[in-house]
């Protein structure tokens, strides 16, 4: 329980001289301290500025008017001191927030999953560029989103109470994506791990007492990785475009063919991240962006006459990369129009050069799983079998070895 005697707890009001509303009357704000922490909460009232006793905390009237406002104020007042001596009794932590959150009923009582998730959301949004990039935070949204309208279609609600949350709320959910929303399986998943993750915010904060994702278990579904073949990648290598944005988004696809760099990593790519070593090998060595890990990238000869290319380009000095990267979203659109001009019938992405760079340049030309997963970034060798499993090339070769070492064993 806490203690009277080690609480430092003010509560005072005070006016935003300026915030003027449209009246010309400032708003009254309430301002609770607790040891050193302060929250400031909008009171819905406001008051000309001359009117304010910025001293005593209160309006300067004598009329009927400032009275009922001095009295609206005590009332708060009076309320604050007795959720503070009501948290005390119950043992419960007394804090700023707290106060504030059971002031507004946002107390774990009444807290609800999609305030949770904005809280989270906004967190995450200003940590974009130090834990987190846009783009994650944007799928976080998207999560969030989808969660609202569940709610909305299945509960005829604008929100559900976290204790309202459980099992078969989440079982619901997926099926709501599936269906409704015609998610495919993997992607439902990625939302499902989302709104666990808030689940997770909210029991570490006491405010559920049961995990409702207990006993549920959602597998990822193996999925056929799309790469080029050896031939495809020469025919866009080679293929002459008339239009230069054609041919800008082609070398980029290209070099992370040669580099296996992800979209967001060659975007970021600078000068600083190249190295030489003491035999004047040239490296690529860059913190991946989704997990991290720092990539160890020889810089084949392609790649290096890419950047070559580029150098002194106006665009990349101006924004201090390597490479004129556009968006994601730009890059995608038009590597379908290469795909169409080359005679390629495969859904080309800036990811599909990643799976390429693993599987045709690197494991077909016998680079060591160990190495190849060093150059992508994996954590380790399970993430990159992964593309090694569809890379016949690597079994015919391999059996090629068998069919060298039993010839002439057998008479038939």
């Amino acid at each position: 329980m806490s203690s009277l005697k080690k609480l430092t707890f003010s509560v005072a009001f005070f006016i935003k001289k300026s915030k003027l509303r449209k009246n010309g009357e400032a708003p009254i704000l309430l301002r609770v301290t607790v040891n050193g922490e302060v929250v400031e909460i909008m009171i819905k009232r406001s008051i000309p500025v001359e009117m304010w006793d910025q001293l005593k905390g209160c309006s300067k009237g004598k009329d009927y008017k400032s009275r009922e406002l001095n009295h609206y104020l005590d009332t708060i007042k009076t309320r604050i001191y007795q959720i503070q001596r009501e948290r005390e009794i119950d043992g419960k932590e007394v804090t700023a927030k707290a106060i504030r959150d059971q002031y507004l009923g946002r107390d774990e009582y009444s807290q609800t999953i999609l305030q949770v998730y904005e809280e989270h959301n906004k967190k995450c949004r200003s940590l974009i560029g130090i834990d987190y990039t846009e783009s994650t935070v944007d799928k976080f949204d998207t999560s969030r989103s989808h969660l609202k309208d569940y709610i909305l279609h299945q509960y005829k609600k604008e929100d559900m109470l976290l204790r309202e949350i459980n099992s078969q709320f989440i079982l619901d959910f997926d099926f709501y994506l599936k269906t409704v929303r015609r998610i495919q399986h993997n992607s439902s998943l990625k939302h499902l791990k989302n709104l666990k993750k808030i689940v997770r915010i909210a029991l570490a904060n006491d405010w559920i007492k049961k995990d409702p994702f207990v006993g549920i278990q959602f597998k990822h579904e193996e999925k056929n990785v799309e790469f080029l073949s050896r031939e495809e990648l020469d025919t866009i290598i080679n293929k002459e475009f008339p239009v230069k944005r054609l041919e800008q988004v082609r070398d980029i696809f290209i070099f992370c063919c040669f580099t296996g760099l992800a979209f967001i990593d060659v975007k970021q790519l600078s000068r600083e991240h190249l190295v030489k070593d003491n035999n004047g090998t040239l490296w690529i060595r860059k913190n991946r962006q989704k997990t991290k890990n720092i990539c160890n990238i020889p810089v084949l000869s392609v790649a290096r006459k890419l950047i070559e290319k580029y150098s002194g380009s106006p665009e990349c000095e101006k924004h201090g990369v390597l490479l004129p990267v556009l968006s994601n979203q730009k890059m995608n659109s038009y590597l379908k129009e290469i795909a169409d001009l080359c005679g390629i019938n495969k859904n080309l992405t800036t990811h599909v050069a990643r799976h390429t760079a693993a599987t045709v340049v690197l494991l077909a030309n016998e680079v060591s799983m160990e190495n190849v997963a060093k150059i992508l970034g994996h954590s380790n060798t399970k993430m990159t079998q992964h593309y090694a499993k569809v890379l016949d090339s690597s079994i015919l070769r391999d059996m090629e070895k068998v069919e060298l070492s039993l010839a002439g064993s057998f008479n038939f």
